[in-house]
């Protein structure tokens, strides 16, 4: 099976230095019109602790080359750390945006909050890892109720 991988550099300017980004895939292919590179196959995108896998990643890039959005296909699982939460899930696609720091769940979504011991399931879940706030959706517009579990101790 053959293996590319990628490692990009990217500047966070919350932190002020470089941190690495590297995805690795079984193929990969550029579009420079879409301004979009797809990672298909065994497609994983780690950075510090975060990170995601699926069967196919997808990176955006603006008209500047800067990276504008991720997005994970097909039994996409995920991740993320920071001091607002701690969280791991799992939708059929997850979209992340570094720049404001958000990540959109869709369909079937997943998320369990490891540092608050609470779990959620809805067909979209939205989190943003800046605040620390997140917003289920489900009801009859998604033909799915939301579903949230909480650890109350005893």
């Amino acid at each position: 099976m053959r293996y590319v991988k990628l490692a990009l550099i990217l500047l966070f300017t919350q932190y002020g230095f470089a941190e690495k980004l590297e995805i690795t895939a079984d193929t990969m292919h550029a579009e420079d019109l879409d301004h979009a590179i797809h990672f298909m196959g065994n497609a994983r995108v780690e950075q510090l602790k975060d990170w995601i896998t699926a069967d196919e990643i997808i990176v955006y890039l603006n008209e500047h080359n800067k990276t504008e959005r991720y997005e994970a296909k097909g039994k996409a699982k995920f991740e993320f750390e920071n001091e607002k939460g701690h969280y791991t899930g799992s939708a059929k696609i997850v979209r992340y945006y570094p720049i404001k720091s958000i990540y959109e769940l869709e369909g079937k979504a997943k998320t369990k909050d490891l540092a608050n011991k609470r779990t959620a399931e809805g067909e979209k879940i939205i989190v943003d890892m800046k605040t620390g706030n997140s917003k289920v959706l489900g009801g009859a517009k998604y033909g799915r109720p939301v579903k949230f579990t909480l650890e109350t101790g005893k």
